[in-house]
């Protein structure tokens, strides 16, 4: 594992682009923290959003991953351009020349996506505690650790969406279009299933569409927002409920890791049966 590790960081630390990207991505997840400072102050109107508790643990661990989760485009570009550049730079087949299984190939590009998952989503944990432990009214060691679920889904989304972008960069074999083949699918998937909501009811079209890859991965991480204090007494106001259970559930997350391995197999059947 390690060797093939080292293999595909190797040529990752050759590629301009895929490092440009990746220090993009983590300056945005950083920039998280900027979020700290937005402030409102127009006459009677005052609004520090850090005050909001939107930085309070455990409730920081939610927000945080949610945020950090909408990012991943960034990354996906990495996967998707370390694979395309495989078939332009012909390293795909001198890797295979050099004794290289296909097996052993797709392998190493699925640990990369692991790897970038992991270190990703100890970024995430890293950036949470510094701002929680600076704006946070809870400090107790038992409430900081409290809702750490939130970065093993954050974790599994990202597995299993680089493990989709690297499915179309192979199918596709070229970066721009196999991003674009993944953004495509994403519409189908997005305005297929508010059809279905029209169509029938949201009740129906999530008991199906929580099977499908884009849907079962927004499903690991519900949005935060509705369960800040001051959402809640608005909605209470004008009288519209909110939903109450926001934890990370081992039913999606099985969903995701059953994607993750069929993007994975369908991965290796093609580049097994195409002819290099």
């Amino acid at each position: 594992m390690l060797r093939l590790l080292n293999i595909e960081f190797h040529k990752l630390k050759n590629n301009r682009a895929s490092r440009v990207l990746s220090i993009i991505y983590f300056g945005l997840l950083a920039s998280i923290a900027l979020i700290a400072a937005i402030k409102f102050d127009i006459g009677p109107i005052k609004f520090h959003l850090a005050q909001e508790g939107i930085f309070n643990f455990p409730y920081i661990w939610h927000f945080n991953t949610f945020i950090a989760a909408l990012l991943k485009f960034f990354l996906l570009l990495v996967i998707v351009s370390m694979m395309a550049n495989e078939y332009s730079y012909k390293t795909l087949k001198q890797n295979l020349i050099d004794g290289l299984s296909k097996k052993e190939f797709i392998l190493s590009k699925f640990y990369t996506t692991i790897a970038f998952s992991a270190i990703s989503t100890i970024f995430v944990l890293i950036v949470s505690l510094i701002l929680g432990l600076i704006y946070s009214d809870f400090t107790e060691i038992s409430i900081i650790f409290s809702g750490l679920e939130y970065l093993f889904g954050y974790f599994i989304k990202l597995v299993g969406f680089f493990s989709m972008g690297l499915f179309f960069g192979i199918l596709i074999k070229r970066s721009a279009f196999a991003v674009a083949g993944v953004i495509v699918y994403f519409f189908v998937e997005f305005f297929s299933y508010w059809y279905f909501v029209d169509k029938f009811s949201q009740a129906f079209a999530d008991s199906i569409y929580q099977f499908l890859p884009f849907k079962s991965m927004w499903n690991l991480i519900h949005e935060p927002f509705t369960r800040l204090n001051a959402v809640k007494s608005f909605a209470k106001q004008i009288g519209e409920q909110v939903a109450t259970d926001y934890s990370v559930k081992l039913f999606d997350v099985s969903i995701v890791l059953i994607w993750t391995a069929i993007f994975i197999y369908l991965s290796y059947y093609l580049l097994k049966k195409r002819d290099l």
